[in-house]
């Protein structure tokens, strides 16, 4: 068995010599899948093997469209292995992608690839040695409350499965599967549920009801940590009668689920539901993680990107204990590795896996919020301090794929770049908004809108609406506790107030635009509480995994925002003569 030291040796390794295991990389997708029918038209008439300066000029840069009728074809069982179309390794089955910018997710293939799943392995591998040196086993407390959902699986055309990323192993590997549910407080029957606010309840039962051998908190994302302690504040009166009880109230028709609850809360107790509730009754939820889960050491998840502005929420909840951050995986491949998981979202950085896929970097004008084709490097030739957008080749069947993905590089660990996640890239350069621009903006105004609303932001987002002329952006905020029956029309002049804050505080394209009349005032929506969980459960109807989902910061799915629209309990314009 690897011990610690060797992985960490391994990586080590990897990164000192980051350019000679690129090129490694290359040449072996090359020597593979060359003759794949979409690298056909580019490199047939070339002789092999092909070097990286020929698959660079002759290859374009692709996007997800550029194989949606491939994947399409695939998926319906054209899948010959003589002629392969993609990739020459089996197919195994396809993984919903977690990006949210449409209703229906993306379907990556998922390859039965050695180099791939070696890659992997070392990604995960050191993850986890990282983690022991900073938590050392220890035989008492050693179980995850680990929100995951790994039941929506589908079935293709072809009778392929389509699923997370994340519920894989679960599904397909015995070994991964059972070292996972060892680890995990909640029973096979909750993680593998079909209904997710349910499973989401039953894990905090299962959680509370074994509080002392909890060891961490885990979830993919932010977002579904901070979605679960909302509903424990919100529920946490009948998981308490649930426990002292000693079965689950919750309707379901779901009898596998509610039977492993069942039996995992074996019985009534009484004393410990009195325990919760003495805690809970504080009414105090600064830090409150510790005094439920007394020995936990550590929580888990993704908090960089659109995440980063689910921390201070968690962080609230979690007090002194630490948050750590995740590593730079995608349904593609492996990009990253964080060596240092104890820090915050703003300072996390990843290292690349110089085996995980082929990169390249375009690089990014803040400015115009585009790349430029023009000026494309590899690991060798990127530069600390400048912006790009992440291109990879993957040992699954992408060819210089546009992850979408925009990167600041912030140094370099050996020879191999540290990377800064900064924000989705957007789609075009008409686009006069970002994820970051949008975060910074809210934030800055935050503690105005609060105050004049007398609740608590929970979520937001925004969309451009193209339809109109001039067009217009529209900002969409949930607000926690909010009623605006009694007080709506007391509260308009001071939104107006802050609605046009909202507005001071864009720079950059969106201040050109609307100093030229090319734009509208900012409209903002104050939409209905829970209307963004509602957009959970409409994109897992349309089969988005539960586990992935992250709700689009910017949308561009007009379902989305005509939703939101719908569900708005005011609108307020930043011209008070159109408020």
């Amino acid at each position: 068995m690897t011990t610690d030291g060797e992985i960490l040796e391994k990586l080590e390794g990897l990164t000192q010599d980051a350019v000679r295991h690129q090129l490694e990389a290359l040449r072996s997708i090359l020597q593979r899948n060359g003759g794949a029918r979409y690298l056909r038209p580019f490199l047939g008439g070339h002789t092999a093997p092909v070097d990286v300066v020929t698959f660079r000029r002759e290859v374009p840069l692709s996007s997800y469209d550029d194989y949606a009728d491939h994947i399409s074809r695939m998926a319906d069982g054209f899948v010959n292995g003589g002629d392969p179309i993609l990739c020459l390794d089996p197919l195994v089955c396809f993984f919903y992608s977690s990006g949210t910018s449409s209703m229906r997710p993306k379907m990556i293939p998922y390859f039965d690839t050695p180099l791939s799943r070696a890659a992997s392995f070392i990604a995960h591998q050191a993850g986890a040695a990282v983690l022991r040196r900073l938590f050392p086993p220890r035989p008492s407390a050693n179980k995850s409350l680990w929100f995951v959902y790994a039941d929506n699986v589908s079935h293709t055309k072809g009778g392929f499965k389509v699923m997370a990323a994340t519920a894989y192993p679960l599904h397909n590997n015995k070994m991964s599967s059972s070292q996972f549910l060892s680890a995990s407080i909640s029973p096979r029957e909750v993680i593998l549920g079909s209904d997710v606010d349910c499973q989401m309840y039953c894990h905090l039962l299962c959680g509370l009801r074994h509080f002392n051998v909890i060891d961490s908190i885990r979830a993919p994302y932010a977002i579904g940590l901070v979605r679960a302690f909302c509903l424990l504040e919100e529920k946490w009166e009948v998981l308490c009668e649930d426990i002292e009880k000693g079965f689950l109230s919750w309707d379901t028709s779901d009898t596998a689920m509610k039977d492993s609850i069942n039996e995992a809360l074996g019985g009534p107790h009484s004393d410990l539901s009195e325990r919760i509730r003495l805690i809970c009754k504080e009414n105090s939820w600064d830090g409150i993680l510790i005094k439920l889960w007394p020995n936990l050491r550590y929580i888990k998840c993704v908090t960089t990107g659109s995440m980063m502005h689910y921390y201070p929420k968690l962080k609230h909840y979690a007090g002194k204990v630490p948050i750590l951050g995740g590593d730079y995986f995608t349904s593609e491949c492996t990009v990253g590795i964080n060596l240092e998981p104890t820090q915050p979202p703003e300072k996390t950085r990843f290292i690349v896996l110089p085996t995980g896929a082929y990169f390249e970097f375009l690089t990014y004008d803040s400015n115009e919020n585009s790349v430029t084709d023009r000026e494309i490097v590899d690991v060798s030739g990127v530069e600390v301090g400048k912006v790009y957008e992440v291109v990879v080749t993957t040992y699954r069947g992408f060819y210089r794929y546009r992850l979408g993905d925009i990167v600041r590089v912030t140094g370099f660990y050996n020879s191999s770049p540290e990377l800064e996640f900064v924000m989705r890239a957007p789609r075009s350069s008409s686009e006069i908004v970002t994820e970051r621009n949008l975060i910074s903006v809210v934030e800055k105004s935050q503690s105005l809108l609060e105050d004049v609303l007398e609740g608590e932001i929970t979520e937001y987002a925004c969309s451009l609406d193209l339809n109109l002329s001039p067009k217009q952006l529209k900002i969409y905020l949930e607000v926690k506790g909010v009623s605006f029956e009694d007080k709506l029309k007391d509260s308009m002049t001071g939104l107006t107030r802050c609605c046009a804050l909202l507005e001071d505080n864009f720079g950059g394209i969106y201040k050109v635009q609307r100093e030229r009349g090319a734009l509208r005032p900012l409209l903002v929506y104050i939409v209905t509480p829970g209307s963004f969980d509602r957009l959970l459960h409409m994109a897992t109807e349309k089969g988005a995994p539960a586990s992935q989902y992250k709700h689009p910061m910017i949308i561009r799915n007009r379902e989305i925002s005509d939703f939101l629209e719908g569900v708005a309990l005011a609108t307020v314009c930043s011209d008070s003569k159109d408020a």
